[in-house]
């Protein structure tokens, strides 16, 4: 059933004596939209919109588009791999923010990191063939694509965000109009228009059908509703500019990878984490900040970010607190495998380079030069280019800051999951290092964590 006829009839069905046949049935004969239109636009009712769910794929966008489209805590789907799939030939967008000179700088360092990307992936490719023969037990097939995928866990980093990608997912239609809204009003023009083309696909025909029956618009009553989500938008410049004129952190002097603070204050808790995304400073720093001031300082940093709140608008995701909150300091790859965990609130604040890593691989297989040289014009070609559209030249070896709240039962299979020896060499430190802040304030409960260290390897495990 399109997904509206769907949410009807389940709706119907929790509201009446009749059977879900019966349901069915009478839907068939009534008007969805009208329904829609009075419980779920006008009453309010928005559960009805989670019972009705549906597919959207996205093909040839950009990877920063990608992550943009699953920044959803309700999401459900999966994106091209860059562990499995081979990005040299595919291109890359150019952000429809670039013209002229700034563009022709763009598709120049874009060129030369696929060039780089390329180079690496071979040679790592070649010495990990030389130094880890192939067990009489693994098919020449399997080997060789355990091989190629251990390469590009190396060649990866020199991919960036404006390389293409594809991306399907299953989600409610209530989430997909909360997502619609959200990306309407993007700050890069190109998830803006994904935002408006997304809006004109419910209002159609599914593009793929399954049969005749299922020809029917997907949520045309949805789509006359998704408008621009003004109220993040506008809070978030609010917030912007109150922290440049108000907040002030003390630089403590400790950098990590991976930071955790358990907070002891919801009010400063919740502040904190609306002032993350707005500026560069460390969690840890402006939390202490926040503690230190007054409550109705604290209270001030509240009010403003519901100022612009209108009567459907949910509250800011910073409203959601979080047992345990783990300040990150890691490359753009490991976030987008971290960024697929949903039983977590993640917040970032604008794409930056704090510096990249260099796997050891690359100075044992003959490529650290040509990975160093890639990654050093790419990041000198940035500050060339305008805000926002730069952005997409970030390489996903390049660290950037992000905050993960989670509860302990979330840690744990985070931790346990991501430090398996078949995981990426970057998630896997991540997820070790989560293990190891836990345990310097709970060793109790470190002991449930299962993690494994970094250091114990199974390169031909999968």
């Amino acid at each position: 059933m399109p997904p509206e006829k769907s949410a009807y009839a389940l709706a119907r069905y929790s509201r009446s004596a009749d059977s879900i046949r019966q349901s069915i049935d009478w839907v068939r004969s009534h008007n969805s939209q009208n329904f829609l239109e009075s419980f779920y636009f006008q009453y309010g009712h928005q559960s009805i919109a989670d019972l009705g769910h549906t597919v959207l794929c996205f093909e040839g966008i950009s990877e920063l588009a990608a992550s943009e489209i699953e920044d959803e805590t309700l999401w459900d789907g999966q994106a091209k791999s860059s562990r499995y799939q081979d990005f040299s030939k595919s291109g890359f967008i150019t952000p429809p923010e670039l013209s002229g000179d700034a563009a022709a700088l763009y598709r120049s360092a874009g060129e030369s990191l696929l060039l780089a990307y390329q180079e690496v992936h071979g040679r790592v490719n070649e010495y990990l063939t030389r130094t880890l023969p192939r067990p009489e037990s693994m098919k020449p097939d399997a080997y060789a694509r355990n091989i190629a995928a251990r390469a590009f866990d190396v060649a990866r980093y020199l991919l960036f965000w404006g390389v293409p990608t594809n991306v399907g997912q299953v989600t409610s239609i209530r989430t997909l109009e909360k997502q619609i809204k959200r990306m309407r009003a993007s700050e890069f023009a190109e998830v803006r228009d994904l935002g408006e083309e997304m809006a004109q696909t419910c209002a159609a025909p599914p593009d793929c059908v399954w049969s005749k029956e299922n020809d029917e618009p997907l949520a045309p009553t949805l789509a006359r509703h998704a408008e621009p989500d003004v109220y993040a938008s506008k809070s978030r410049e609010d917030l912007k500019v109150w922290a440049a004129q108000n907040l002030s952190v003390a630089d403590s002097g400790l950098i990590r990878e991976v930071d955790l603070i358990k907070p002891d204050d919801v009010i400063s808790e919740i502040a904190a984490t609306l002032l993350y995304p707005v500026c560069d400073h460390p969690f840890r720093a402006i939390f202490e900040a926040v503690r230190g001031w007054s409550k109705e300082r604290r209270v001030e940093v509240l009010d403003l970010a519901v100022k612009s709140r209108g009567s459907r608008d949910d509250l800011l995701r910073g409203f959601r607190g979080g047992q345990y909150c783990f300040d990150m300091l890691i490359d753009i790859g490991a976030y987008r495998d971290m960024h697929r965990h949903r039983r977590c609130h993640q917040f970032r604040q604008a794409y930056r380079c704090h510096g990249y890593p260099e796997p050891s691989l690359l100075a044992e297989a003959g490529a650290e030069g040509i990975y160093g040289a890639a990654m050093r014009n790419a990041l000198m070609a940035m500050q060339k280019l305008p805000e926002p559209a730069r952005q997409y030249l970030l390489p996903f070896g390049a660290r950037s800051r992000f905050l993960f709240k989670m509860d302990f039962a979330e840690v744990e299979y985070i931790s346990r999951v991501r430090s398996s020896v078949k995981g990426h060499f970057s998630y896997r430190e991540i997820a070790w290092q989560m293990k190891q802040r836990v345990e310097e304030i709970e060793p109790e409960l470190a002991k449930l964590i299962d993690a494994t260290p970094p250091w114990v390897e199974d390169p031909l495990k999968r």
